[in-house]
């Protein structure tokens, strides 16, 4: 006996619905609300000494792409990248990847100072230097008694 496996069947049976289930599913829920549903990427803020650090993750892009404004103590950083057209030659199988725009805002306080801040992409991250300002420290001075 010879078994022969037929994909083009109008209804699936059993094993197609469990591979389905097991297969398809999980990827689809395996995804962050807020990644996919908002469009925002990841991101991470780090302090040190003299500087805040944040890194946004933006893989596919590039530096071209984003677009970062200060609005008073208002940071905004957005991407926007163009779908390229494909090759009409090829046939698309499956495409599960695509370069979706984000915006995300970040209110900054007083302690940043805000003409010095640096931005660098580089690996898929998106970089940026937010430098202290330079905490003014009373002088110090002798006082006499009289």
């Amino acid at each position: 006996m010879t078994f022969v496996k037929v994909n083009n069947q109008p209804v699936k049976n059993f094993d197609g619905i469990m591979k389905d289930i097991f297969n398809e599913i999980p990827a689809t829920f395996g995804k962050t609300f807020r990644e996919d549903v908002l469009g925002f990427p990841p991101v991470n803020i780090a302090e040190s000494v003299n500087a805040y650090l944040l890194e946004v993750s933006a893989p596919g892009m590039e530096k071209t792409d984003f677009t970062i404004k200060l609005d008073g103590t208002l940071l905004v950083i957005s991407a926007a990248k163009k779908e390229e057209a494909t090759d009409a030659s090829l046939k698309r199988i499956r495409k599960e990847f695509s370069y979706k725009g984000f915006k995300r805002s970040f209110t900054l306080d007083e302690k940043i100072e805000v003409a010095n801040i640096e931005a660098k992409y580089e690996n898929g991250v998106l970089k940026l230097t937010l430098p202290k300002k330079e905490e003014t420290k009373p002088a110090s001075q002798q006082i006499t008694i009289q």
